[in-house]
């Protein structure tokens, strides 16, 4: 249950994140989505915590998925650059995201209630 509400929480953040472009583009209206998005991203955030997921696994997934979400969404909804340094970046943070499920020797997922892991 804490991976499917992590799961809502990043893309509640990403929506919001999006909508926050069209707002700050002049479309005052687009701020009610933004602060919408963000009490949800924050509420489901709160409970894969509540629900056993370790913090710095929940924060750093969210951040590090949140942000190649978001780039990605950005090239094809408002043509922004995607360059290879970027591309490498999201490289880094697969390999950051992976080295801190090892270093957790595995007991992460299992803390966090992933039911494949183990």
């Amino acid at each position: 249950m804490s991976w499917l509400l992590l799961s809502g929480a990043i893309l509640a953040e990403v929506v919001g994140t999006l909508s926050l472009r069209v707002a700050a583009g002049g479309r005052r209206a687009w701020y009610l989505p933004v602060i919408g998005a963000y009490v949800v991203a924050f509420a489901m955030l709160s409970g894969a915590l509540a629900a056993g997921m370790p913090l710095g696994v929940a924060y750093g997934l969210w951040a590090a998925v949140g942000i190649v979400l978001t780039a990605l969404a950005s090239r094809m909804l408002f043509r922004e650059s995607l360059t290879p340094m970027m591309l490498a970046g999201f490289g880094m943070i697969a390999v950051g995201v992976l080295l801190i499920e090892l270093g957790g020797g595995g007991t992460v997922m299992v803390a966090a209630g992933c039911p494949s892991a183990g």
